[in-house]
């Protein structure tokens, strides 16, 4: 799941006060509330303000959102600690300026999953019970939840060089997610362990074997590098494969994709280039009259494929001329082009 930022969404500085927070929340609940604003995209953003405002205006879940730290950037991945999650959750409804607030508005009163997992164990009763019971007039005993199952598993992408994948080396992988803190179980309070938020974080490096032929979207399991249960049972890490953006190579599948330059005048003589290929240099022939974007395919010199062997290098021929000529090459220019007029 990804972290959410709240303080970006109420756009405000980490170190706002009450009086801005609140002063921020109703300007934007106001530009966005459905009763309001009638575009696409306005429902998704009260949710978000509302969601952001319920967390920030609560000394307490401030806090324990304030512990994830600087290093967790909005979008990024966020590993759940162990615990929280299947706990059903409920806020009371309430008037927002003469406008409904979105508690009352059915299924816009969903919460993220970043925001259960971490806000969870805050609310115990029931989806629906409080309005129920208040609807009723009658009191009635909040249904038992069975105690949540821990997930152990973790997942991470794992970003990799091009130049990684041809060779079965080994990278070393920086891991860091969050779990209860298991010296007062998640309770938080006066915990000097975690410091009251009821959450450790954890960062190990580890050494990977990046299998040749592994391709983009697969998954590497290290067993039981996940998390680690009150029983001392381990879950499982899934490294999940993801290509860097490079320079000069477009991947796709087992073969590489990249542009060759060759100055105009060579393409149309032909000539002798030097293409980069993640094998290294290699010479290309180019033929006399090579047009601007054909293909040239150089066998074997793409990516390893998983049965052995390697894909293709397809290199794009793209023509080059001058930015800035000099008046030899003007002058010769413009007798090629006089020569093409008179064709």
């Amino acid at each position: 799941m990804k972290y959410k930022d709240y303080y970006k969404v109420l756009g405000i500085d980490r170190g706002a006060d009450e009086k801005e927070i609140k002063s921020a929340y109703r300007k934007l609940a106001r530009k966005y509330h459905p009763d309001v604003n009638k575009s696409a995209e306005a429902s998704q953003k009260f949710k978000d303000v509302n969601e952001a405002y319920e967390v920030l205006s609560d000394p307490e879940k401030r806090k324990r959102y304030d512990s994830l730290g600087s290093s967790w950037q909005e979008g990024a991945d966020f590993t759940p600690p162990p615990g929280y999650e299947n706990i059903n959750i409920n806020f009371g409804g309430g008037d927002f300026g003469g406008f409904k607030t979105f508690h009352d508005f059915g299924g816009m009163g969903d919460f993220s999953d970043f925001f259960e997992t971490m806000f969870a164990d805050f609310f115990q009763q029931a989806p629906g019970s409080t309005r129920q019971q208040r609807r009723s007039g009658r009191a009635e005993t909040p249904r038992q939840q069975a105690p949540p199952k821990e997930k152990l598993d973790i997942t991470q992408d794992l970003p990799v060089d091009l130049e990684d994948l041809m060779n079965d080396g080994t990278k070393a992988v920086k891991i860091s997610y969050m779990e209860k803190c298991r010296e007062c179980s998640g309770r938080g309070s006066y915990c000097y362990q975690c410091g009251g938020s009821g959450f450790s974080t954890i960062t190990k490096t580890l050494n990977v074997k990046i299998p040749a032929g592994v391709k983009e979207g697969s998954k590497i399991r290290l067993t039981g590098e996940g998390k680690t249960d009150s029983y001392g049972r381990k879950g499982n890490l899934y490294l999940v494969i993801k290509y860097k953006k490079h320079t000069h190579f477009r991947p796709e599948d087992s073969n590489i994709y990249a542009d060759l330059e060759i100055p105009a005048p060579k393409a149309v003589l032909g000539t002798v280039a030097q293409a980069r290929t993640l094998h290294g240099l290699v010479k290309v022939t180019i033929p006399a009259g090579t047009q601007s974007g054909k293909s040239l395919r150089l066998k074997g010199l793409g990516l390893p494929k998983k049965e052995g062997g390697y894909g293709d290098h397809i290199a794009k021929i793209k023509l080059t001329i001058p930015e800035k000529p000099t008046e030899e090459e003007k002058k010769l220019y413009q007798k090629l082009a006089e020569i093409g007029q008179s064709q």
